[in-house]
C-alpha cells in the first residue's frame, strides 16, 4: 500500500508518570532494536509473544528473530483477528497460555498486534500472578497513536465495548512505520480517524496541518512519523496528567460514546471498525455541539468534509449494511450509549467541541434531547 520512508532517526517520545515512565520509540525498522531495548530494560526476562493469526504472519518471526539475537527466549500465544478475541473466553485462552509459558512476575509479555491484541494482552498481564508488566508493539496506525499508550487494557462485554479492564502501563512501546506497510487501505483510513481526533479535540494547527498533509501520510512520506509522534505527544501528555480518567484524559473520548455504541449495534463486526466508529462518532458529536449553539456549524461541516476526504464514514447511512441491516431504533443505540463507563447516575458524559481544536467535558445530558437527536440521524437521507 505504501513506499518506504526516507530513512530518519527513531523519534522517542516520553510518558512521564514518575517511576512508571516509558518511552514510545517511533520509526521505520524500529523492531529489529527490540531485543537490546528489552535485554537493557529488564536483564534475564523471558517473553511470550501475543500476536494475531494476520499479524502473526507478517511479523511474528521477525519479532522473535530480533529477541533471539539478543538471547531472550520467547514463546508465541497466537488468537484470531478480530473483536471476537476481546472476549472472555479470549481472555482466558491467553491467560492460561501464558501460565502454561511459565510466565513470571519478572519476565514480559509482549503485544504484537493492533489494538484488540494491546488490549488484550495487557489485560492479561495486569491480572497475570496479580500484575505482570509488558511491552506494545502496535502494528496498526490505530495502534501507534491511541491504544498502546496509556495503559488502558480490557475486554469487551457483550453489553458494551471496554467494560472490563485495568490500567496497566506498558514498560516500553515501539512503533515500527514499516509494519503500517501491510494494513489494507481501510485499517490505515480507521486508524487515521484518531489520528485526526488529536487536531479535533485540541490543536486546530495540527488538524489544518493534516488537512494539508494527509496525502503524504496516507503515501508514506515523512508526514507519517511526523503525524504518529505528534498524536504520541498530545496522548503523553494528557495521560501523564490524568492517567486515571478522574478529568481531563475523557477528552481523549472525543467521538468514542456514539462510536462505541455504533460498534456494539453493529455487532463488534467487520461492519465497522473501531477508527470508522470513531469517525462516526466524531462528526455526530460535532453536530450535536452545533445543534446545542456550542459549535458553529461551519466548524462541524469543516470535520466531516475532512474525514470524508480520506474515505472515512461520517454518518449512520455511510456504515456498511445499514440499507438492509439497520442500527434499531433511536431508544436502541440510547441503551447502548447507557452502557458508556463515563455515565453518572444514569446521566450521559458527552466529549463536545466548542471549535476545531478545542473540546469540552459535558456532564449530565440528558437522555430525551439524546435520544431526538439520534432519531433525526437515523432518518437522514444518505
Amino acid at each position: 500500500m505504501t513506499a518506504p520512508l526516507k530513512h530518519s532517526a527513531p523519534i522517542t517520545v516520553e510518558v512521564a508518570l514518575g517511576d512508571r515512565a516509558y518511552d514510545i520509540i517511533i520509526g521505520r525498522d524500529v523492531l529489529q532494536t527490540l531485543g537490546d531495548r528489552i535485554k537493557a530494560l529488564r536483564p534475564g526476562a523471558r517473553t511470550a509473544i501475543v500476536s494475531d493469526k494476520t499479524v502473526a504472519k507478517h511479523w511474528l518471526a521477525q519479532t522473535e528473530a530480533a529477541l533471539a539475537a539478543a538471547g531472550i527466549t520467547s514463546s508465541r500465544i497466537v488468537v484470531d483477528e478480530g473483536e471476537g478475541s476481546k472476549t472472555y473466553a479470549g481472555l482466558q485462552t491467553v491467560s492460561e497460555a501464558l501460565i502454561a509459558a511459565k510466565i513470571e512476575r519478572n519476565d514480559l509479555v509482549i503485544a504484537l498486534g493492533g489494538g484488540v491484541v494491546g488490549d488484550l494482552a495487557g489485560f492479561a498481564a495486569a491480572i497475570l500472578r496479580r500484575g505482570v508488566d509488558f511491552v506494545q508493539l502496535p502494528t496498526s496506525l490505530l495502534a501507534q497513536v491511541d491504544s498502546s499508550v496509556g495503559g488502558k487494557t480490557g475486554i469487551n462485554s457483550p453489553r458494551g465495548k471496554n467494560l472490563l479492564g485495568a490500567f496497566h502501563q506498558p514498560v516500553l512501546v515501539i512503533a515500527d512505520t514499516a509494519v503500517l506497510d501491510t494494513l489494507s487501505p481501510r485499517q490505515f483510513r480507521a486508524g487515521y480517524a484518531e489520528v485526526a481526533k488529536y487536531g479535533a479535540l485540541g490543536d486546530e494547527a495540527f488538524f489544518a496541518w493534516l488537512e494539508a498533509n494527509h496525502a503524504d501520510i496516507f503515501s508514506g512520506g515523512s508526514a507519517r512519523e511526523h503525524a504518529i509522534a505528534t498524536s504520541c505527544r498530545a496522548k503523553a501528555a494528557i495521560v501523564a496528567r490524568d492517567e486515571r480518567e478522574t478529568g481531563e484524559r475523557a477528552l481523549l473520548n472525543l467521538g468514542h460514546t456514539f462510536g462505541h455504541a455504533l460498534e456494539a449495534a453493529t455487532g463488534f463486526s467487520d461492519r465497522l471498525f473501531h477508527g470508522e466508529g470513531v469517525a462516526v462518532g466524531m462528526v455526530m458529536a460535532a453536530e450535536f455541539s452545533a445543534e446545542l449553539g456550542m459549535l458553529p456549524p461551519a466548524d462541524a461541516a469543516r470535520l466531516s468534509h475532512h474525514l470524508a476526504e480520506v474515505g472515512l464514514p461520517t454518518h449512520l447511512q455511510d456504515i456498511a449494511g445499514f440499507a438492509q441491516e439497520g442500527l434499531g431504533d433511536a431508544d436502541a443505540l440510547l441503551t447502548l450509549m447507557a452502557q458508556d463507563k463515563k455515565v453518572k447516575r444514569g446521566k450521559l458524559t458527552f466529549i463536545l467541541l466548542q471549535a476545531i481544536g478545542r473540546a469540552t467535558i459535558v456532564d449530565n445530558v440528558e437522555p430525551a434531547p439524546v435520544r431526538e437527536f439520534l432519531a433525526r440521524q437515523l432518518a437522514r437521507k444518505p
